[in-house]
């Protein structure tokens, strides 16, 4: 999937990694998440970033998947976006020892909210036609945590095998706590009908009526690539 030759270089570029660790290598992958943000310390251009555990099996279980995370970074420019993916010692080390690995490079068109106080730049233009991509994560207040995990799992079940959804995954920093989900739609339409029905507009609907979260952040994206493998689904 590429939509590089429709959206400016630009601006900030954000980047997904998605990795299943090999079994020989779950340590390393364990370790990659006690260390967080410092495993990207002195990357060029690198403006913030998160290492994500995932649900199990890479889905939305409060249970942690042991071998499947992420990494979230966020990037001055396509080209240091883009020198990362191909030189960073990190990107190929978790090549090396991931059973599945997928990569998606980004340009942000809507973001409200924020993430460790950092708010992304909309760089992008709304997608007219093909793929978008969204990024939805929360820090969840201790006393609302019970009522937040009543409405979370209806929703994101309902997210698995949704029409138009092209890929989902559970992603957090913390169990329970500190939670995200990144999704790519085959277009703003098939997202908007997702998120403004059902489950998971009741949701919505119940964190904002609650006040639920402590901070919170939406972004919408146009994907540049999507490449590699991921629940068994191949990206190209």
């Amino acid at each position: 999937m590429s939509n590089a030759q429709q959206v400016g270089s630009d601006g900030q570029t954000a980047v997904v990694l998605l990795a299943d660790i090999a079994d020989a290598s779950r340590l390393w992958g364990w370790s990659r998440i006690v260390k967080g943000p410092r495993a990207l310390k002195r990357v060029p251009g690198l403006l913030f970033s998160k290492v994500l555990g995932s649900g199990y099996e890479g889905g939305f279980d409060l249970r942690p998947s042991p071998s499947r995370q992420g990494v979230f970074a966020l990037f001055e420019s396509d080209q240091t976006a883009h020198d990362f993916l191909a030189y960073s010692p990190l990107v190929h080390a978790y090549q090396e020892r991931s059973q599945e690995f997928c990569w998606a490079t980004l340009k942000t068109f809507s973001c409200r909210g924020s993430w460790d106080g950092t708010c992304m730049q909309a760089t992008a233009e709304p997608p007219v036609h093909g793929p978008v991509a969204a990024l939805t994560r929360a820090s969840i207040k201790f006393s609302k945590a019970h009522a937040f995990w009543r409405h979370a799992p209806p929703s994101q079940t309902a997210l698995e095998g949704v029409a138009g959804c092209q890929l989902a995954v559970g992603l957090g920093e913390a169990p329970f706590f500190r939670q995200a989900t990144f999704s790519i739609w085959d277009s703003v339409d098939d997202m908007n009908a997702y998120a403004r029905t059902g489950s998971h507009l009741e949701a919505i609907q119940a964190a904002q009526k609650n006040g639920y979260f402590s901070e919170s952040m939406f972004a919408r994206f146009v994907p540049l690539q999507v490449q590699g493998q991921w629940r068994g689904k191949h990206y190209a």
